[in-house]
Order: C-alpha cells, then structure tokens, then sequence
C-alpha cells in the first residue's frame, strides 16, 4: 500500500511538474517566436497601409530670460487615417530656437508580411535643442508603450502578445538588426532639426524612402 501511493505521488508530481513547465514554457515566450509563428501578427502588419504626414508642430511662445532664447513648442501626432484627429499632443520647453525631432523607423520586409510587399511603422522619440545631447531630450511617446497611433493593428492578438511585440519594437532603438533574420530592422537616430518660428506649423511627412522630412506652412 505505501508503495502504491509513492507510485501515485510520484505521478501527481510529474503532472503538476509537466503543466508548470508547460507555463513557464509557454511564459517565456519570445518576440522571435511571435514573428515566426502567429499569422495573426502577419496579417496585422499586411493590413498597414503606406503613411504620408505623421505629425506637426508649433510655436507657442518665444522669449528671451537671462539672455538666453526660449521656444515653447506644441508637438502634436495624428491618427493614421485621420489627419484631424489627435492622438498624442504635447508641450516642450527647449533652449533656443533650434529644435530637434527624433523618429524611430521600423520596416517590415516581406518575410514578416503575407503579400510580399514591406510596410514600416513610424514611432516618434523624443525632442531637443541645440545645448542638449539627444539622451537628453524629451520623451514624445514613452517607449515601451503601445503607441496610440496604432492602437487598432494588434487588436486581434492576446494582450501578452501585444505587450511582448511593443517592448520588442521599442528595443530595437539600442539594437536595430536583432530582428533582421525575422525581416525586421530598424532605422534608427533618423533626427530632422529646425529653426522654429511664431506664426508657422511644420508638418512632419514621410518620404519614400522612409525619411523624416518637414514641411513649413503659416499658421492660420
């Protein structure tokens, strides 16, 4: 009889050991496995479409204390197929009248898409002057975070999925290439840089070739 139940313990253990194992398996899932496997991701980022304007940005006060020059900026993010509809909208102070905005670009290349055509998506970084090193700026959007701008592309994947595909993404700003052989890289520190003026809004648009670029219109 003790033998008996030794022999059932020793069962129960190896269940409890096997689904434990399963979970920690399953836990520690990698971005690599969601980029391989899940055709729900593939086909989320098939679905994304070719971006033209992905933001602006204003003056909203110049002015001089100590002898030193001041800009206050509005920095604002539009929705992707609503230029009208802010998603993220924020005010900086910056030493000067020089300002930079810095992007994180990531492309998608066929390997990761179903129709064999890439698609990029655009995240912004963060913003700073002249006198400040780019480690030094101002966040835009908080990395790590599911950017609102593409809050409807991953809807469809379990929120574990979501969270671990964002915090990937965002990764690649220290590493662009850790996911190159999954047919995704990042271009990275692409950083445009103006001299801001009152009276005018500078229109951040998307090239052809993936690059930043601002374009200058007055402000009505």
């Amino acid at each position: 009889m003790r033998h008996f139940f030794r022999s059932v313990l020793a069962i129960l253990s190896l269940t409890v050991l096997t689904f434990v194992g399963g979970t920690v398996f399953y836990g520690a899932k990698t971005v690599q496995d969601l980029l391989a496997g899940n055709e729900e991701l593939k086909q989320a980022i098939t679905q994304l479409t070719h971006e033209d304007q992905i933001g602006f940005a204003k003056v909203v006060k110049q002015e001089t204390r100590d002898g030193r020059l001041y800009t206050t900026i509005k920095f604002v993010e539009t929705a992707r197929d609503d230029m009208l509809n802010r998603v993220l909208e924020k005010e900086y102070e910056i030493e000067g009248d020089v300002v930079h905005f810095d992007a994180l670009i990531v492309t998608f290349s066929d390997q990761a898409v179903m129709d064999g055509k890439s698609r990029s998506i655009y995240l912004w970084r963060r913003v700073y002057g002249e006198t400040m090193s780019p480690s030094e700026g101002f966040d835009i959007a908080t990395p790590g975070t599911h950017p609102e701008r593409y809050a409807d592309v991953l809807r469809n994947l379990k929120q574990s999925e979501q969270d671990l595909f964002w915090e990937s993404i965002w990764d690649l700003a220290n590493n662009p290439d850790a996911l190159r052989d999954y047919g995704v890289k990042a271009i990275y520190g692409n950083a445009v840089y103006k001299r801001l003026r009152p009276g005018l809004i500078y229109v951040f648009k998307i090239g052809a070739n993936g690059q930043v670029y601002p374009e200058t219109v007055l402000d009505m």
